[in-house]
């Protein structure tokens, strides 16, 4: 079993990391194996609608976006962390979580999303928000915690004083491996829930 990491911050040992590093040693203590890629730091630009993906299974810029839908696809479950930017997730992993879900085409059903939101105040409810969207939208099961996976510091150095942060991201590693234990046991014995495809409501005929 496995989850794969996206640290959305630039700062690779910032307030981000350290809140993802908590929840990543419960999970590797649970024995799930876990897989981390930095996009934060990242050059990756927006969805340009050009639809390309809808033909090619992939998106038409080939970069660490194509990468990681590889590695997600393998995925039991998805971590992603963020840095709040004016009460909202970095720009760059928003244009990267937007690709990768978008461009695709592999079910997500009942794989675990997990959203983590560091800041230095505020902001912090709304980002978490912007984050889990992506999950639900997906038929992705949320792991949560004791508290909203949140934590709070202008650096690193402050987010180790925050105990009760770090508290909730030990939390959520063991929430998130109990449910990723919990749904392949249950695929095996009973199969995965049925998910109804086909209805699209567009109202093209403008009523």
């Amino acid at each position: 079993m496995k989850v794969l990491v996206i640290n959305g911050s630039p700062h690779i040992h910032g307030c981000t990391a350290t809140a993802l590093d908590e929840v990543i040693g419960v999970l590797n203590a649970e024995g799930i194996e876990t897989e981390l890629i930095q996009v934060g730091n990242k050059d990756i630009r927006g969805c340009i609608a050009c639809g390309t993906c809808g033909k090619k299974g992939a998106c038409v810029f080939d970069d660490i976006v194509n990468e990681a839908a590889e590695k997600f696809e393998e995925a039991d479950g998805l971590l992603v962390g963020s840095p709040v930017y004016y009460a909202s997730p970095n720009g760059t992993v928003l244009s990267f979580l937007d690709r990768l879900f978008y461009s695709s085409h592999f079910s997500k059903h009942m794989k675990v999303g997990a959203a983590v939101v560091s800041c230095r105040r505020g902001g912090n409810t709304a980002t978490f928000d912007v984050l889990n969207k992506y999950f639900s939208i997906s038929g992705m099961p949320i792991a949560t915690s004791t508290y909203w996976n949140m934590v709070h510091g202008f650096t690193a150095e402050d987010v180790k004083k925050d105990l009760e942060g770090l508290q909730t991201m030990r939390n959520l590693g063991h929430n998130m491996a109990f449910l990723i234990k919990a749904i392949a046991a249950a695929k095996e014995k009973d199969g995965l829930p049925e998910a109804e495809r086909g209805a699209f409501t567009s109202f093209p005929d403008g009523k």
